[in-house]
């Protein structure tokens, strides 16, 4: 597949042109031409473009690329780092941060629900980013951060008003930095609030709520979407992908 068809087919999948992001979504760094093998990852660390250069990739594709609104002009350190190996290989690099986390089937925030057999009903918050829905058998508060460990690979923190053991039926979830939501998520009734990351006034605000919150990890948290995303591309001919992973430790 030539490398402008691959940037029109992903762009138009996942709808790119209509978020409004705090970084440019699509085609980042441009590489060969033609493009046969494809690498997904979370981040476009130089451990993933490293990896990718060890599999001959074309392509690498993330949900959080190298430059961001606010980004210094100067390109030096760790980013040129990345970049000077992306061109020294000739690597195509592609992201897609909030169209990855908004998809309606391939999402971050979709594919979550799917692995925690989550039935979505709606969408809530900036430009609909936060899903809510329920659990098909409410369940304690224990058994739900139990099966999130399993799922994430990773404890979520729990964040929860002391008393009688509550059950969980609805939650409203948001991967990443999505922490703020909470008082929409509040608006909606439901038992549970889920983001990946927590911030200083979280546990206030879930705690003088009476609301349960579940911080599951940014990176944790955001693993589905590329790893959809690699399964999808695997089916389009010409292409062979594969979803990258390497262990954050903060999340």
């Amino acid at each position: 597949m030539k490398r402008d068809e691959l940037a029109r087919l992903l762009d138009n999948f996942l709808e790119s042109a209509k978020f409004e992001d705090y970084s440019p979504n699509g085609l980042q760094v441009e590489g060969r031409l033609d493009v046969r093998r494809v690498i997904t990852g979370v981040t476009a660390s130089k451990e993933l473009i490293d990896g990718a250069i060890r599999q001959n990739a074309d392509a690498v594709i993330v949900h959080h690329g190298l430059f961001w609104r606010g980004d210094p002009y100067v390109v030096s350190g760790y980013r040129k780092r990345r970049l000077a190996a992306l061109l020294a290989h000739d690597i195509n690099l592609f992201a897609y941060h909030l169209p990855l986390d908004a998809h309606p089937e391939l999402g971050n925030n979709a594919q979550w629900a799917k692995a925690m057999d989550w039935q979505i009903e709606g969408r809530f918050g900036r430009q609909a980013l936060g899903f809510y829905g329920f659990v098909p058998t409410p369940c304690s508060l224990d058994t739900l951060a139990m099966k999130l460990g399993a799922v994430l690979q990773r404890a979520p923190l729990v964040v929860a008003p002391s008393g009688e053991e509550r059950l969980i039926s609805r939650l409203a979830w948001c991967s990443g930095g999505a922490q703020g939501y909470i008082e929409e998520a509040l608006a909606l009734g439901v038992d549970a609030f889920l983001s990946g990351e927590i911030s200083e006034q979280t546990p206030h605000v879930a705690l003088e709520s009476g609301i349960a919150y579940l911080a599951c990890g940014h990176h944790a948290s955001e693993r589905f979407g590329v790893m959809a995303l690699a399964d999808w591309l695997n089916k389009q001919d010409g292409l062979t992908a594969q979803f990258v992973d390497f262990p954050n430790p903060a999340g």
